[in-house]
């Protein structure tokens, strides 16, 4: 069975309740708690410890190595953000301008041919030319619909080296980011971003920096990468009923080498410390009969709800979510809806940043004991 299989079969039925769940973790976020800018240097974001037994701690991002211990597993998601946001025009007509599209890459599905939405979108056999007037522009063709509303743009070479000079970061809607993205370039990407694939940061990692790193591997912690590239659906809130929600695929790759080593640490009764969300559903679709990590690549689609385990990690590095997101139910899955529900009242009380650029929690896991 492959991982493609293996995540197909993962892909989780919601709880009967998690409707209710996600009603009881709804919340009201004043706007200016929306974190416009990361903390500098990057690790002096707070950050919430969401202990098992329910006390909840304050601590600034650089104590993290305070927080973990000699042989902990730290895995994290080197997926890098592209510049997957074209302007694009259609062809004249007649001596005419033919209008500006947006278009917001979403993966390659197969050699020179892209997902992507578009907007206002286009019916298949439109010609589209990627780039600004005057510059180089690259042609596509609208070959397809999927599923979700996505088109098929197919190009007739590699668009992917020209994409530093067309597109811009697709950051988040709800950051006033400008018109110059050149500062974003560097600070919307992780210091161990290596593989180019994302359309959103996998935003937990945004807290390292390089000297952090450093220091939790001088004091034994190991450090291991998969990749998981995030998909615009991150964005997408739960809309209607839980069940029905359709969970957005994505990539993800764990290597050999990263898959050995978490395994070697559950069977000697070490931690693994999963840095994002992403992290997380890239492990837990990887999980194969025996109860371990398995190597390999896939898409995975796996919707994690409370009532659900959570098997591999130990504890969890994330964000502030927004209510009524698929996120907000995984955390809640991993460390329990009250525990979560009294951390997110406590953020709110405190002071903490929202969303991509702002704070941080540590969330032990709690899926698999029954409270």
């Amino acid at each position: 069975m492959d991982h493609k299989d293996r995540a197909t079969q993962a892909t989780e039925t919601a709880q009967p309740d998690s409707d209710a769940v996600l009603a009881q973790l709804h919340f009201e976020l004043p706007q200016e708690r929306i974190a416009q800018t990361g903390a500098e240097p990057r690790d002096s974001s707070r950050l919430m410890e969401v202990r098992a037994d329910g006390e909840l701690r304050h601590h600034i991002f650089h104590d993290l190595p305070q927080l973990l211990r000699p042989g902990d597993v730290l895995v994290f998601n080197q997926s890098r953000v592209i510049p997957a946001r074209v302007m694009a025009y259609k062809p004249a007509l007649n001596g005419l301008g033919g209008g500006q599209i947006e278009v917001m890459l979403l993966r390659e599905e197969e050699t020179n041919l892209w997902s992507a939405y578009l907007k206002p979108a286009r019916r298949a056999g439109n010609e589209l030319w990627l780039g600004q007037p005057g510059g180089q522009q690259h042609r596509a063709e609208v070959v397809g619909v999927q599923e979700d509303g996505a088109r098929l743009l197919r190009f007739d070479h590699d668009i992917k080296p020209h994409l530093d000079e067309i597109g811009r970061l697709p950051l988040p809607p709800y950051i006033q980011a400008g018109k110059d993205d050149t500062v974003w370039r560097e600070r919307y990407q992780t210091v161990y971003a290596r593989e180019n694939g994302s359309v959103a940061a996998p935003t937990a990692g945004l807290h390292f920096t390089t000297g952090l790193m450093a220091q939790l591997r001088e004091m034994g912690v190991e450090q291991h990468a998969i990749t998981l590239h995030v998909g615009a659906g991150t964005f997408k809130p739960i809309q209607g009923s839980v069940s029905e929600h359709v969970m957005h695929a994505e990539q993800y790759h764990i290597s050999p080498e990263t898959a050995a080593a978490i395994n070697r640490a559950h069977a000697e009764g070490r931690r693994v410390v999963a840095v994002g969300t992403t992290t997380v559903r890239a492990l837990e679709s990887s999980v194969n009969e025996r109860g371990e990590v398995s190597s390999g690549e896939g898409d995975t689609r796996i919707f994690i709800t409370p009532g659900r385990p959570v098997r591999v990690p130990d504890l969890l590095i994330t964000n502030l979510h927004l209510p009524g997101s698929t996120l907000m139910l995984l955390v809640a899955a991993f460390a329990g809806v009250d525990r979560i529900q009294a951390a997110y009242r406590e953020a709110l009380d405190s002071g903490y940043r929202f969303y991509s650029l702002g704070d941080a929690m540590l969330l032990e896991n709690t899926s698999r004991r029954q409270d």
